[in-house]
């Protein structure tokens, strides 16, 4: 069975004001071919469909069209979930009229979620789908008091799960998470509140054959192969300048996860760091980019962004080099951890001191504290 994982689309949101319509419709539009092109039996969107809860009209009928291109112009299945970008009920209801033998939209938290059930030459393919959720939803939906931060609702989602998984059917998961050992960038809302531990331990998955997560922007692998972000199709910050962006394509054997390759999206307007001095920049080739300049002049420019945007007419950021904080004064590398959660604070300490992160036993020794920590304070 073949599945393209995608996720954090944003639909709706804006790079420095500049809207994405166009660029996201591009998106869409390449999702779209790669099902065709891969013939994929399911198309998964892992959350953050939305960039906010209320989004614009023109982005609900976006996607509302390109669902309808999925349904009409292929025979791939729809499994969904609900980030924490998007407001559950409105993911929700779009579960209300699809066809249940070929799509799973998953919005607000349920106690007793049912899986998707597939069929390929091997068998049975279940996909159970795990929306983004808060700790008090979750202690109502699942009648569990305990239920303290992120990987206690993401450990009560896997185990009502796989509960209802037939024994011997191979096991694809969607979540939406912070799972540890990931790679965040400044794109991404906290998952916990400020000093809640925000991760969750990849052995919440248990022995599932894939996880197809969404929240952290950057594709990437977790700790292992069968635990994967797709990433989200766009940059959304000059911090992400330069990084690959794609989907994933999955393969599901006889055996469970046979292989993952990605497929690069092709943005329509790319996002890029410049620097040099300006009468160097405004020499380059035009260009429709988002653009950031840095300029090495020594002494401020006349109107340098009016001159700048006669070339990159989307340029978005003007600074001066020498207004920048020297490496050297900086008293910790940049982080692409929120420091809302300690476990990553910790990591990104150790990464400083030892450039090493956190290993595998000793992740799960740090959060297992910090976690029994948190209940207490609970209690």
């Amino acid at each position: 069975m073949r599945i393209l994982h995608t996720a954090d689309l944003h639909l709706g949101r804006q790079f420095n004001g500049i809207a994405l319509d166009d660029d996201h419709a591009a998106v869409l539009d390449q999702i779209l071919a790669t099902l065709k092109e891969e013939r994929a039996d399911v198309l998964i969107i892992a959350g953050d469909v939305f960039d906010r809860a209320a989004p614009p009209a023109s982005a609900v009928r976006q996607f509302n069209g390109f669902l309808g291109r999925v349904a009409r112009e292929t025979g791939a299945a729809l499994v969904m979930i609900a980030g924490n970008h998007d407001s559950a009920d409105r993911i929700g209801a779009m579960s209300i009229m699809p066809d249940s033998r070929r799509a799973l939209i998953a919005g607000p938290l349920d106690g007793a979620p049912e899986p998707l059930i597939l069929v390929d030459e091997h068998g049975p393919v279940a996909f159970s789908a795990l929306p983004f959720g808060f700790e008090g939803a979750a202690r109502e939906a699942f009648g569990d008091e305990t239920i303290a931060n992120p990987e206690d609702v993401l450990a009560a989602q896997v185990e009502a799960a796989r509960a209802r998984v037939p024994q011997g059917t191979r096991w694809v998961i969607v979540a939406h998470a912070f799972v540890a050992g990931g790679c965040g960038s400044e794109g991404e809302r906290p998952l916990a509140r400020v000093g809640g531990v925000e991760t969750v331990r990849p052995h919440v998955f248990g022995e599932a054959d894939y996880v197809a997560l969404g929240h952290l922007h950057r594709p990437q692998a977790v700790g292992e192969a069968r635990i994967r972000y797709a990433g989200a199709p766009l940059a959304f910050s000059f911090e992400e300048a330069g990084g690959a962006k794609s989907m994933a394509v999955v393969d599901i054997g006889a055996d469970g996860l046979a292989g993952v390759r990605t497929v690069d999206f092709v943005p329509r307007r790319g996002v890029r760091v410049l620097r040099g001095m300006l009468a160097e920049l405004i020499e380059g080739a035009p260009s429709a980019d988002f653009v950031r300049a840095e300029l090495m002049d020594e002494h401020p420019r006349i109107d340098p962004m009016r001159r700048l945007r006669e070339v990159f007419p989307n340029a978005c950021q003007l600074v001066y080099a020498r207004d920048l904080k020297a490496p050297e004064a900086k008293s910790a590398p940049a982080a692409n951890a929120s420091l809302s959660d300690p476990i990553m604070v910790i990591d990104d300490f150790l990464r400083h001191v030892r450039e090493e992160r956190l290993r595998e036993d000793e992740w799960a020794l740090v959060a297992g504290e910090l976690h029994g920590l948190q209940r207490e304070d609970a209690a």
